[in-house]
């Protein structure tokens, strides 16, 4: 006779091909972590884009599959924590900020203790039912994470001298603005709601083969560009966007 699935067996329970998904993000991390105490920093980078890979994938296959569950949230954001906050840090200490004494050393500790409180709050807010999953507040960990390492990628189109000049001083302002961000109240477009899966409109499809094909003619370039582009998105929404369309409310509001 088969025996019943109790409460407590239950909470023990997990969901394999989601976590498999995690496990493999946090393994990237790690390999990072390794090559990036070598000095090996393009095989960190590459790390850092996989595991982001990774970490898209797990959400998607738990939301398709139906198998969300806390444990998976908070192993995630273990995960997330290793791969985009420590793995980084070393990297970047190691490239550019060890140049700058104690100064870069609190660069790469900010960006790893801003990571944990933006993940902290994220799990909080996550409970939240009234949460918009329309946009995340404060830039997640995965895009900061994924801008360093496209930042030394993107440095092999700058001429050497310019970079060796001007590389460390700017590596150390967006260390220091990508960890402002993260524990802001700065609003990111989270693209949730854009589903893979879903009917979309003709156009859609051919707007993401235009950008395919762009982003793979020169992909550190682009993919820096993109990511750039995706950091600048927030302030601008958050400073700009809203207050404009909270001041073109409050006129329907008082003819209601």
């Amino acid at each position: 006779m088969e025996e019943p699935i109790t409460q407590s067996r239950a909470r023990r329970s997990v969901y394999i091909l989601p976590n498999l998904f995690t496990m493999a993000s946090l393994f990237a991390g790690f390999l990072g972590a390794l090559w990036a105490i070598e000095g090996r920093f393009e095989m960190t980078s590459l790390a850092i884009l996989f595991s982001c890979l990774f970490d898209g994938l797990d959400g998607k296959v738990a939301r398709l599959t139906g198998t969300s569950s806390d444990f998976g949230v908070q192993f995630d954001s273990l995960s997330d924590l290793v791969a985009f906050g420590v793995t980084p840090a070393i990297m970047v200490y190691q490239w550019h900020l060890a140049a700058f004494g104690r100064l870069g050393i609190l660069a790469a500790f900010m960006l790893v203790a801003c990571g944990a409180l933006r993940l902290a709050r994220f799990n909080v807010m996550a409970g939240k039912t009234t949460t918009s999953k329309k946009f995340f507040i404060g830039l997640p960990i995965p895009a900061a994470g994924c801008m360093i390492a496209l930042t030394y990628m993107f440095e092999r189109y700058l001429p050497a001298d310019v970079a060796a000049h001007f590389a460390p001083k700017v590596c150390l302002g967006l260390v220091y603005a990508l960890s402002f961000l993260m524990v802001s109240r700065v609003r990111y477009a989270s693209f949730k709601e854009f589903g893979l899966v879903k009917a979309h409109p003709f156009s859609a499809m051919v707007t993401a083969m235009l950008l395919f094909v762009v982003v793979a003619s020169e992909p550190w370039f682009m993919g820096f560009l993109l990511f750039s582009a995706y950091l600048l998105s927030g302030p601008l929404y958050t400073f700009f966007v809203l207050p404009r369309r909270a001041k073109l409310r409050e006129p329907l509001q008082e003819l209601s």
